[in-house]
């Protein structure tokens, strides 16, 4: 889909500070005219809101079936501030981060998209504030998490230094997840490296706090505690839930059962994506859009 906005006008940026001090950025992609029900896209462990660009200029703009699409940088990811201390990367916290940014920008009963992690972050924002919820997509993220993705994630997180190029971010980026993603081109892997480091002097740096590593201390004590009652929590919302093919961390087993547990769930599957799955495809886009477009009318 061709999108004539220019860069500067596709979004704004958002900068509040939350309870305790801390900054966070977001951004807001406006569709002027629309009703909707606005989005808000919730990125993974060490990711950040550029992840949602490319479905977040999609969805919003002009059109029928348009719709304001918020993302944001929580603490320690992207281009929010770090936290006070890194026993703070813990999902209760990241949750009042949503909560803050959505009560700053009025999105009460807003759709959540949620990305590995920031599922998590609905699912227990769902659970403490029912009302402030409304559809909930989850991106890759599940009650069981596979232990094998788990391992390969903690592997790298916050153990490597920055690429002193965006050439070899590109090919850093490319070495170690094409397996993941196969069908990904060169300038698709120059576009994630743009997407995953900030930028300093005109050269990659970290896009997240290093302090984000101890999220995995407990990582070899033994397989994560399955989470169906937080899965749970979401029942009385309607519910997608999207998988890449080539999943380290979702099983499709998993994702069957989900969708046999809660009422009213349904599924993507993303071939030939992994972890988690971009969500730049056609038909991708066009779940999330049908989704949401379905589940408007009590907006």
């Amino acid at each position: 889909m061709s999108d004539t906005r220019t860069s500067q006008s596709i979004f704004e940026e958002i900068r509040i500070r939350v309870y305790d001090g801390v900054e966070i950025y977001g951004r807001r992609y406006r569709a002027p005219e629309s009703a909707r029900r606005p989005l808000l896209c919730l990125a993974g462990l060490t990711r950040n809101s550029r992840d949602f660009h490319a479905l977040a200029t999609r969805l919003s703009g002009a059109g029928a079936r348009a719709r304001d699409v918020f993302t944001i940088d929580i603490r320690g990811r992207g281009l929010s501030g770090n936290a006070h201390d890194w026993r703070q990367y813990a999902v209760p916290i990241e949750m009042l981060d949503v909560q803050d940014f959505m009560a700053a920008n009025h999105l009460h009963g807003a759709a959540i998209l949620g990305t590995s992690r920031g599922g998590f972050v609905a699912m227990v924002l769902a659970a403490a504030q029912p009302s402030l919820v409304g559809p909930v997509i989850l991106n890759d993220v599940g009650p069981v998490i596979e232990r094998d993705g788990l391992v390969r994630i903690s592997g790298f997180v916050g153990r490597s230094k920055a690429p002193l190029t965006w050439e070899a971010a590109a090919q850093k980026l490319e070495e170690s997840e094409a397996r993941l993603f196969p069908k990904l081109t060169e300038p698709d892997w120059e576009r994630l490296a743009r997407q995953r480091y900030n930028e300093a002097g005109g050269k990659p740096v970290a896009g997240y706090d290093p302090g984000l590593s101890h999220v995995f201390d407990a990582v070899n004590d033994g397989p994560a505690p399955e989470l169906w009652p937080q899965f749970m929590a979401l029942k009385s919302m309607p519910c997608l839930v999207i998988r890449g093919a080539l999943s380290d961390l979702l099983s499709e087993a998993t994702v069957n059962e989900m969708v046999a547990r809660h009422p009213n769930c349904r599924s993507h599957t993303v071939p030939d994506e992994g972890h988690a799955p971009l969500l730049e495809d056609a038909a991708s886009q066009d779940a999330i859009a049908d989704f949401l477009a379905a589940n408007d009318a009590d907006a």
